[in-house]
């Protein structure tokens, strides 16, 4: 018996067809996913699929689709965690499926940008890419994702693009929250460290700081306003430069968790004791924020639910359109924030 079921042949999609009562080109719609199908003839057809243990081949697809099975992560980014986060959260999306996640770095300020993305999806043909920010904000690789025919989601703390190749955060209210809560603690001198240059979360956060500070009447002058590169080195300095001031601020908000630990180094370098004469808020909700003494409060950046959006918007577009393009950021309250010293 386990011979002869050796040799029994694969059921093929003629088969799948034939049972199904629908055509080829039916089946090959249901197993590409494509959108122009009514439900029922969808079920009725993977049910067949179940039944029969159908398993199409990935290789003749792609030559049909004339595109692999695979997700493109297009990033320049100075944040390591940032970029694990969202390689996590796309994995978990395709996790079970028969895409694969190829990840391509960049120097989004390469005259050679545009050329060297041309050749990735030229010679990887991916099913999609995702764009993290700040390549994610350049119009101009949108625009040749268009020209070369390959679907994109593009992730950010701003409307960047149409609903289907668009995830986002919001950044600037999330940062106006947080400075209220800082309020609300009785900080009236508050620091800020803005994010590096050409990165729109980094306006967006300043936006939001900003908002704050004019609808609560604080007090942030240019004496306690610097800038970063969302990395700890750059926020032990930024953090330094603040702390110098006179008076130095009594809570100070940076724009990412890695630029606040630089900051709370540079308060114990001082002798400044954190939340009693300091207190220190970030964003991202990276791992250092739960792991460094005091923990940090921060605002959390959904990233890696937002990159396995990104990446279902891409793997399973039918469904996806019904999904979030918008998350919501959330303050967490730590031990790094106590009310303000008189």
């Amino acid at each position: 018996m386990s011979d002869r079921k050796k040799r029994e042949p694969k059921p093929t999609i003629n088969d799948v067809a034939r049972l199904a009562g629908v055509s080829k080109k039916t089946v090959s719609r249901v197993i590409n996913r494509s959108p122009l199908l009514n439900e029922g003839t969808r079920e009725k057809v993977n049910e067949v699929i179940a039944a029969l243990g159908y398993v199409p081949n990935p290789q003749a697809r792609a030559l049909a689709l004339r595109r692999n099975f695979l997700i493109g992560l297009i990033f320049d980014n100075p944040n390591a965690q940032t970029v694990l986060n969202v390689q996590l959260g796309v994995l978990d999306a395709i996790r079970d499926t028969e895409f694969e996640l190829v990840i391509r770095p960049v120097d989004r300020h390469s005259p050679d940008l545009l050329d060297g993305i041309r050749a990735f999806i030229e010679m990887q043909r991916p099913y999609g890419v995702i764009m993290l920010p700040p390549v994610s904000e350049n119009d101009a690789v949108a625009a040749l994702c268009q020209e070369l025919g390959c679907d994109y989601v593009r992730m950010g703390s701003a409307a960047l693009d149409a609903a289907p190749h668009l995830v986002q955060s919001n950044d600037r209210q999330a940062v106006d929250h947080a400075i209220g809560h800082l309020a609300a603690m009785g900080h009236r001198r508050i620091g800020f460290i803005a994010g590096p240059e050409g990165f729109r979360s980094a306006l967006e956060r300043e936006a939001g700081f900003n908002d704050a500070v004019a609808r609560l009447g604080l007090n942030s002058g240019p004496d306690i306003r610097t800038r970063g590169n969302y990395t700890f080195e750059t926020g032990h300095v930024a953090g330094s430069r603040l702390l110098d001031a006179t008076p130095r601020p009594t809570a100070i908000f940076s724009s990412n968790d890695e630029m606040a630990a630089g900051v709370l180094h540079a308060a114990r370098e001082r002798g400044i004791a954190v939340p009693d004469d300091l207190s220190i808020i970030g964003f991202d909700d990276a791992p250092i924020a739960a792991h460094i003494w005091p923990p940090l409060s921060t605002v959390r950046w959904p990233i890696a639910a937002m990159a396995r959006a990104a990446a279902l918007k891409l793997v399973d577009p039918a469904d996806a359109q019904a999904g979030p393009s918008m998350f919501m950021s959330d303050l967490i309250e730590r031990a790094s924030v106590g009310t303000a010293r008189s």
